[in-house]
């Protein structure tokens, strides 16, 4: 008859059989845990693959079918320091009016806002009337309202006088103050040869710039003083000189059509056409500036109204998409 084998394992043994057991087990769940991961990540990568694809598959293009006359235009995101959608953005065109937004700038940050000036026999020769009289004296900030609202030729003369004569120099010393803020600014395509906009004659313009530079001057003049451009978004609005009330209703007439205007500016010459440039908050903390140059004197208004409700809806998508701008 056989004996029966017996085996008996030390503690030693035990121990050492448990210890590779659990070796063995951990490894094995790295192994698991690795490909989990691994597939997840991949599916991740599909997932997001697939959501890129989608979102562009679904988001609409809301400008490509936009009928416009303007030669030059731009809508830029202030948040994202991005073009929104633009064409000819750096072509070199007449400013005509638009050119008055420079004025105000050099203006408002050389002289006092407390100061006074006096509208002078050569302010009146401009072209174009808003009823000022000579001898008149009037605040500085009213005038550059009244200049930015109503386009004043004769606003925007006196204004360059005042800083000439406060400085002690020629006239022409403003409007080359005026050409070194457009190089400081970055403002490449603009010059100017006068105040005000107006055409020199029938082939030259007072001051030449791009949709671009527009909207960089816009840009830094909101940045500096928001303020300065208040009045700008009013339809209309009276103010007083030492002698006389006057009522400056804007030249925008679509100023109180659209949401959310912080800033706008109207240009029209012989040689520029119609020229138009407004500033939205389209959201908390969301500017967007649109400018448009070389339409006509009416579709300037439609051409900006088209470009911004269009803006709109480009934005809108983004958010529905979870698109970052």
């Amino acid at each position: 008859m056989d004996e029966e084998k017996e085996f008996k394992f030390t503690k030693k043994q035990l121990i050492l059989a448990l210890g590779v057991a659990l070796v063995a087990g951990c490894f094995f769940l790295a192994v698991q845990a690795v490909l989990y991961f691994n597939l997840q990540y991949e599916k991740s990568l599909i997932e997001k693959r697939d959501l890129t694809e989608m979102r562009g598959a679904i988001k609409e293009d809301v400008f490509k079918n936009l009928s416009l006359s303007a030669r030059a235009y731009l809508v830029w995101d202030t948040k994202s320091q991005k073009i929104i959608t633009s064409k000819n953005e750096e072509m070199q065109l007449p400013l005509a009016s638009l050119t008055k937004l420079m004025t105000a700038y050099i203006v408002f940050n050389d002289i006092k806002n407390n100061s006074t000036l006096t509208i002078q026999n050569n302010n009146l020769e401009k072209e174009g009337d808003n009823g000022l009289l000579l001898g008149e004296q009037w605040n500085l900030l009213d005038m550059i309202d009244f200049v930015l609202m109503s386009s004043s030729n004769d606003g925007a003369s006196a204004l360059a006088s005042m800083v000439s004569s406060i400085k002690g120099k020629a006239p022409e010393d403003f409007i080359q103050e005026m050409n070194n803020k457009a190089r400081e600014l970055g403002m490449t395509q603009s010059f100017f040869l006068n105040e005000s906009g107006l055409d020199l004659n029938e082939t030259m313009s007072g001051a030449y710039g791009s949709v671009k530079d527009t909207v960089i001057l816009m840009e830094n003049i909101l940045k500096d003083n928001k303020n300065l451009l208040e009045a700008s978004t009013q339809k209309e609005q009276e103010m007083t000189s030492d002698t006389l009330t006057h009522k400056a209703v804007n030249t925008n007439i679509i100023i109180d059509k659209l949401p959310g205007v912080i800033a706008s500016k109207t240009g029209y010459t012989d040689l520029a056409g119609g020229n138009l440039i407004m500033a939205f908050d389209i959201g908390i903390g969301h500017n967007i500036i649109i400018s448009v140059l070389g339409s006509t004197k009416e579709e300037r208004f439609s051409d900006l109204e088209k470009l911004f409700w269009a803006s709109v809806e480009d934005q809108y998508q983004n958010y529905e998409l979870g698109i970052k701008n």
